[in-house]
């Protein structure tokens, strides 16, 4: 039996899929703050049925970025169903809203690195 954190390949293309189709605001945040990091993510990592959209193994973080499809109820459900599995991982899980990622570019990237060097 696989371990949570082992690869899965059926999932495989719809990473592949998401990572090909990013938001204009995971697009900004990769190529303008995270792929420039002093450690290493990666795009649409996948743990067990879930898939998340940023992921540094060194550090054990995920990074969200929320549209407005996530504050619907069963979306919400759903977000606090994949952050609890991510979370008994020993993974810690942080979120950032479209929006933020918009008007405030500089303070997510600030949070984000504030994080990365909490961690070493």
């Amino acid at each position: 039996m696989p371990t949570p954190l082992s690869y899965d390949g059926r999932k495989k293309p719809f990473a592949q899929k998401l990572r090909r189709e990013m938001t204009d605001q995971e697009r900004h945040l990769w190529y303008d703050c995270l792929s420039a990091c002093p450690v290493r993510f990666r795009r649409q990592k996948q743990f067990g049925f879930y898939i998340a959209d940023f992921y540094c193994a060194e550090r054990k973080l995920v990074i969200e970025v929320d549209g407005s499809q996530h504050y619907e109820p069963e979306q919400e459900i759903w977000d606090r169903k994949r952050t609890a599995y991510l979370n008994s991982l020993g993974l810690q899980v942080v979120r950032f809203s479209n929006y933020e990622v918009d008007t405030n570019f500089k303070g997510v990237c600030a949070e984000i690195e504030k994080l990365i060097n909490e961690k070493m």
